[in-house]
């Protein structure tokens, strides 16, 4: 059954496969502190949802809000052959009548780690001569990448991550900040549910890091993936074609009732924003097309940016476990070129984690489709969301406030390899 998680994951000894019937959020093993257990959620006969653990009583009611990601639409959509936004808004109104009071998209937290991704190297690049390990920045929104890092490679590859936190880590601090205010409800009053296309996603939500000491809860409560939407829809005997549209939800009232994206591939788009941004930031060169340049296979690809011959910027795109493991070998050895490289466990990236829908035959033209639907809606430019721009400066304060860097950002933490699967000291 591990193979439903990153080969990563695997190849480091860790079985954490989670099927849809069990607990949500795998519980893993910690140092015993009070609110350390993970969360379990319950669906009712009548579609209710209630919070199980050691610390709440079984039919505790709280505000139920479910933040679906792109990724996990986009192949709920293939799979039911419609289009991204009426897949999302009869998602919205199967959730709601399962007890969901809100349906919200990733792709707004997004916008921030995007936002924070930019802005963290800019800083770094500018610091690489006091500090040899500024660069090369890694992405760090692929919690199976992160989780082979800490464990693997420890304090000698950590210096390297970004420390922006994930979409769905933003989210989390969102919701249960931001969202859970402008409810009147302290964040243990919301129970917040991610859809996820990555089994991996359920061990990052189950971090130390994302747990609130003081209202003793978690930024993310529980994690599905898009292949447990599936079964859920089949144990509820629902075809999502059949069910009505529902209105979408937005956090901000200022905000857009419609769906984006963000270009530069199913993987969030890293690397394009970031490359961008650094070109105008740093050299004051707009960068219209971006041409990758394949290396050994199409999961490790280059972009270089040039002036007179000279490279300004040289970025890369690493998916797999194999061009993971080449990455890390070249960095030891003081090989790497790169500045900045994209980071993700999945050959193909997020579009083919292991907990999307797989499709019969699972060919190459059906991740195509999927990655067609991905990339169907607007394309939106984070700097100018202004929905993004008002959470910034009315409720963190400002970009380099205190609070947007303990919102938006964390830490990483060597891990010393256990005896089993299941002591594991996060």
């Amino acid at each position: 059954m591990a193979a439903r998680f990153s080969g990563v994951l695997q190849l480091t000894d860790l079985d954490d496969f989670i099927g849809p019937s069990q607990e949500c959020i795998k519980p893993i093993k910690v140092e015993k502190q009070a609110g350390k257990a993970a969360a379990k959620i319950r669906i009712e006969a009548d579609g209710s949802y209630f919070q199980i653990d050691q610390a709440a009583a079984p039919n505790e009611q709280k505000l139920v809000v479910v933040s679906v990601s792109p990724q996990s639409r986009a192949s709920l959509a293939a799979k039911c052959k419609m289009g991204v936004l009426e897949t999302a808004k009869k998602l919205t109104t199967f959730l709601k009548s399962l007890g969901v009071h809100y349906v919200f998209d990733t792709t707004f937290s997004r916008n921030f780690s995007l936002l924070e991704s930019q802005r963290e190297f800019v800083r770094r690049f500018r610091r690489q001569t006091e500090d040899r390990k500024a660069l090369p920045m890694l992405a760090s929104a692929c919690p199976g990448w992160i989780c082979y890092a800490e464990k693997t490679h420890g304090s000698f590859i950590i210096p390297y991550i970004s420390t922006t936190k994930s979409p769905q880590q933003v989210m989390g601090s969102l919701v249960k900040g931001y969202f859970a205010e402008q409810q009147h409800l302290t964040p243990d009053q919301i129970y917040h549910v991610t859809v996820m296309p990555c089994y991996d996603k359920k061990l990052e939500a189950s971090r130390p890091d994302f747990f609130n000491q003081q209202y003793q809860t978690r930024d993310v409560d529980c994690v599905i993936t898009t292949g447990e939407v599936l079964k859920l829809l089949e144990q509820e005997g629902v075809s999502l074609s059949d069910v009505d549209p529902g209105p979408l939800d937005t956090m901000l009232s200022s905000a857009a009732e419609e769906l984006s994206t963000h270009p530069g591939g199913g993987s969030g788009g890293y690397l394009e924003h970031i490359y961008r941004h650094a070109a105008k930031e740093l050299f004051g060169i707009h960068v219209d097309a971006i041409e990758y340049k394949p290396l050994k296979n199409k999961d490790f690809q280059e972009v270089t940016l040039q002036r007179d011959g000279e490279v300004l910027l040289q970025f890369a795109l690493a998916y797999g476990f194999r061009n993971i493991q080449n990455l890390v070998q070249k960095l030891k050895r003081g090989k790497s070129p790169y500045h900045y490289v994209e980071v993700m466990a999945c050959p193909s990236g997020c579009l083919n984690g292991g907990g999307q829908i797989k499709l019969e035959g699972g060919s190459k033209d059906e991740l195509q489709h999927v990655e067609r639907l991905y990339e169907s809606p607007k394309a939106e430019i984070p700097e100018e969301n202004q929905a993004v721009a008002e959470l910034y400066e009315h409720w963190l304060g400002g970009r380099d406030s205190e609070k947007a860097v303990g919102t938006l950002h964390t830490e990483y933490h060597p891990v010393e390899k256990a005896n089993t699967s299941f002591n594991i000291k996060w």
